[in-house]
């Protein structure tokens, strides 16, 4: 047996500890994303929200070169993706969850509810600037320029995202003081994000939603149309729920094995309910393990809203890549026959 030369070991520590630091970062970015998704779902169009949409592709384009980095250190995919529900479900839960997408399922977004999600992502920012000083500060420390320096460019786009929401702040509130004080309202609901994404729809949805038009629709259903937005609804009425709301009957009277084989079919928001429901009451592994397997991002936002014909149509022209999609999540999720079929055939064709 070769013996490990001490120079090696602490080589090995001082890697595992980049990649403890590094995965810590790139779980959070994940966690922003759908913070930042949730507020601009609820927030009117304005300087205020370019900010936050800016942002949104920033913090995108962070976690991308994290797990890069994590890549080239001997990250693997398998615990890149653990450290990612690992910090999601302790840190995450408080960024990802706010109260933007709460006050969005009760109908209560106002002026107030802008200002309080502004200081809400001030101190994520702050949070998410002290991650980056200490990341940069141990990869110094322990040689690692290239890490050193994705840290301190990471870092500077969230000390420019704080400078803008502070820069924001004055006119949140003074939109709070007229609307609470004066009655002079300023926030218009017909302008905020979710709205204005359901009204643009994306260029597969488009023919769909035509013929949809005449279908009575919630804003909240809109809403869910918006990149995590479900996910979040999900999480707040699964919190609040008595089992009668869950969307699998009997739910309290079933064993682990019975919760299990009833989730497959499931949207997303109802994952996130049944998620939210078992940790606050029984919370058994098997089930919670079972729902992180099946939870993951729609091929398109509003893909659970739509049945199988309306998938249907709007698979005509996909390209592979997205046809490939649809295929993978209805066979791990729906398991709609019609609609995996016509996931291949467009594969097919392309």
């Amino acid at each position: 047996m070769v013996p490990v030369m001490p120079n090696q070991t602490e080589d090995s520590a001082a890697n595992d500890k980049l990649l403890q630091y590094l995965n810590e970062a790139h779980a959070t970015e994940h966690a922003l994303s759908r913070t930042l998704e949730a507020h601009i779902a609820v927030t009117p169009r304005g300087s205020y929200r370019k900010g936050l949409e800016k942002h949104l592709d920033e913090t995108k384009g962070h976690a991308e070169r994290l797990e890069r980095r994590m890549g080239e250190l001997g990250a693997s995919r398998n615990v890149i993706q653990m450290g990612i529900g690992v910090v999601e479900s302790l840190v995450g839960q408080a960024l990802a969850l706010s109260k933007g997408p709460i006050d969005l399922v009760r109908g209560n977004v106002s002026e107030e509810r802008l200002l309080k999600n502004a200081k809400d992502e001030c101190a994520t920012e702050g949070l998410e600037i002290a991650t980056y000083d200490a990341l940069e500060r141990f990869a110094t420390s322990v040689g690692d320029e290239q890490t050193a320096r994705l840290a301190a460019s990471i870092r500077k786009d969230e000390e420019r995202m704080l400078e803008s929401l502070r820069r924001e702040i004055p006119k949140l509130t003074d939109a709070v003081v007229k609307a609470e004080l004066e009655g002079e309202r300023s926030f218009d609901p017909s302008t905020i994000g979710a709205a204005d994404a359901a009204r643009a729809g994306g260029a597969a949805l488009r023919d769909t939603a035509r013929r949809a038009t005449g279908r009575a629709r919630t804003t909240a259903r809109e809403a869910r149309k918006v990149p995590s937005v479900a996910y979040a609804e999900g999480e707040v009425k699964g919190a609040v729920a008595d089992a009668e709301d869950l969307p699998i009957a009997n739910y309290d009277d079933l064993n682990a094995n019975q919760v299990i084989s009833q989730l497959n079919g499931l949207s997303q928001i109802d994952l996130s309910k049944v998620d939210a429901y078992e940790r606050k009451h029984a919370n058994r592994k098997s089930v919670l393990d079972k729902v992180n397997s099946l939870r993951g991002r729609e091929p398109w936002p509003g893909y659970d809203e739509l049945n199988a014909e309306e998938v249907g149509d709007a698979l005509g022209g996909l390209d592979d890549k997205r046809a490939a999609e649809v295929r993978e999540y209805e066979r791990r999720h729906k398991g709609r026959q019609s609609v995996i079929k016509a996931a291949e055939r467009e594969r097919a064709k392309s």
